[in-house]
């Protein structure tokens, strides 16, 4: 299961179970053109070691809101090669910086809003639904597609995985507990984890959102995860610290989805 190919060439690679520990406590704690390429504003090319990284350890108070976390994107997603500015609208101000690995993993971000050649993208901190515009230049970054869906309908406690719309399977789920609440809003598969040191599940799949009632996981930064369980009564119940635990053969599918495929919570 660890190494099946994602079906559009992009196998999530597999991060230390170090990082387990800190992150997810749910379980247990063509021809050349014919002229030069329009180069973006100089601004677009700020990065400085003074921004702070947009990581699953970032909190990033500056970063604007997800103007639409209920909707759905048309799947297009952004391939971070070398490190980018975050602004906080097209032409705006740098606030963050995005590096080109998450959690050992490639950063593969949704872009959520096009505006000419700037792209809003989901991003992986601090508060929930934390957004930035990203202008890149010629090689930073790379687009792509993601013809899949993952929504978890947190209140019939169901998960549904889509493929070009259409539906290629669904399960019960466990979601979180009254007083550590599954969040709501669009995010995405921000990394897959292999997990050695616990036997809960045998791959973790971070997203890019947080608990919004505990600071930390296991002295982590609190990042909500899908992921598996060995007991089987937790499907179809809201007992977990916000993550949500989907059984085997959900698990199975859900590693060979790409990086970057949106997740809606709602």
């Amino acid at each position: 299961m660890l190494h099946r190919r994602a079906r559009d060439g992009r196998r999530p690679m597999l991060a230390g179970a170090l990082l387990l520990a800190l992150l997810t406590g749910c379980g247990s704690a063509p021809a050349p053109p014919a002229a030069a390429p329009e180069q973006p504003p100089a601004q677009a090319r700020v990065v400085t070691a003074d921004l702070p990284e947009a990581t699953t350890f970032g909190d990033l108070s500056e970063a604007p809101a997800d103007p639409a976390p209920q909707q759905p994107t048309d799947g297009t997603v952004l391939r971070v090669h070398d490190e980018l500015a975050l602004y906080d609208a097209p032409d705006g101000e740098p606030f963050a910086r995005l590096p080109a690995t998450q959690l050992e993993n490639p950063t593969w971000v949704p872009v959520v809003e096009t505006r000419g050649q700037w792209s809003r993208v989901l991003l992986p901190s601090r508060p929930t639904g934390a957004t930035g515009w990203v202008r890149p230049e010629p090689g930073q970054a790379e687009p792509a597609r993601s013809p899949y869906e993952v929504e978890v309908d947190v209140d019939a406690m169901r998960m549904v995985v889509r493929e070009s719309g259409r539906e290629i399977g669904s399960w019960t789920v466990g979601v979180g507990g009254e007083g550590t609440p599954t969040p709501r809003g669009r995010t995405y598969m921000m990394a897959a984890i292999e997990e050695t040191v616990t036997t809960f599940s045998p791959v973790i799949l971070p997203l890019g959102t947080h608990s919004q009632t505990l600071t930390s996981y296991g002295g982590g930064p609190g990042t909500v995860a899908l992921h598996g369980w060995p007991d089987s009564s937790v499907f179809g119940t809201a007992s977990s610290d916000g993550c949500v635990r989907v059984p085997d053969d959900a698990l199975d599918l859900l590693t060979t989805l790409p990086l970057g495929t949106l997740v809606l919570l709602r």
